[in-house]
């Protein structure tokens, strides 16, 4: 199971063009690791290589600052930077190996950067916020984990809301592997396979789209938007005021085998697909197939204002 991953952060100054990110949304997360200890501080001796790090990170936070992007958090070693589009992070991305790549050489050892990428939740996302986690900030941290030094990862999932222009700067294949298979998106290099748009894999091309009534509301979730929260707090994509729901109850997500509905409530979901019989998932996933309701806490079956009509489109 994925382990989430929870970053503590000094307050920083708030930027009012960055402010309105909200605390819990959809973003694309770019995690950058610039380690100056092991085979460069062995290289070049620790204050050369800690050096070399801090050369790293200015132009880390120039890269990201250039496409307006949020920086999270700042370490000597890591930072984390939110955009509000797919395609900013990967520029950015782009722009990073470009400025380490023309760094002057550090007696032939390469400079340790190492970059992942997702769009997925993030909780925290704001200017001044004490703490940002989710699977964004989760997936995204994996990947910069999973790197070799210079080189840029970025999850199938941002591949997927990236426009065309951009996948042009993205491997046209995922890699494969055993570490790429134990993962649940396919993973894509960025900037080593330029000139040539990178399109879907045919398995994890989805064409159709979830549409969702709640109330007055119609929302899809399709290419544009991946994923969708559900619950009682304001910040999600779908609120719902029933007090059986929970703050941040449910996510439904496009990916290869369809759209995913995640519970991770403290009273489950109730799913009612048309001609099934109700199901209740809690802590669980299922498959959204065909139209039916969704009952946040409470069961689909009920006559209740808060429950979610989907189908798909």
């Amino acid at each position: 199971m994925m382990q989430t991953v929870r970053v503590t952060l000094d307050p920083l100054p708030l930027e009012p063009e960055l402010t309105s990110m909200s605390e819990r949304k959809n973003r694309c997360v770019l995690v950058a690791r610039h380690r100056w200890a092991g085979p460069l501080a062995d290289a070049l001796g620790e204050d050369e290589a800690r050096h070399a790090s801090e050369r790293c990170a200015n132009r880390i936070e120039r890269a990201i600052s250039t496409q307006a992007g949020l920086i999270l958090h700042q370490a000597p070693e890591q930072t984390v930077a939110a955009f509000e589009r797919s395609d900013a992070g990967v520029q950015a991305a782009v722009d990073i190996l470009q400025r380490i790549h023309n760094l002057p050489p550090l007696r032939g050892a390469r400079q340790p950067v190492r970059l992942g990428l997702h769009y997925g939740i993030v909780d925290g996302a704001e200017a001044g916020a004490l703490e940002v986690s989710g699977e964004g900030v989760t997936v995204a941290s994996q990947l910069a984990e999973l790197c070799e030094d210079e080189q840029a990862l970025v999850s199938g999932t941002a591949v997927m809301v990236a426009s065309s222009a951009v996948r042009a700067l993205i491997s046209a294949q995922p890699l494969v592997g055993p570490n790429w298979a134990r993962l649940e998106w396919p993973v894509h290099a960025i900037g080593q396979r330029t000139g040539l748009v990178t399109s879907i894999p045919a398995s994890a091309r989805l064409t159709q789209r979830l549409r969702l009534r709640h109330q007055q509301d119609v929302l899809f979730v399709e290419e544009m938007r991946p994923v969708l929260l559900l619950g009682r707090e304001l910040g999600n994509d779908l609120t719902i005021m029933d007090p059986r729901a929970s703050r941040q109850h449910a996510r439904i997500e496009r990916r290869r085998e369809g759209f995913v509905l995640f519970d991770q409530s403290k009273n489950g979901t109730y799913v009612a697909i048309e001609g099934q019989t109700e199901r209740h998932i809690r802590q669980d996933r299922m498959v959204l197939n065909g139209s039916g309701r969704i009952g946040c806490g409470f069961s689909a079956d009920e006559v209740d204002r808060d429950l979610v009509f989907f189908d798909i489109v």
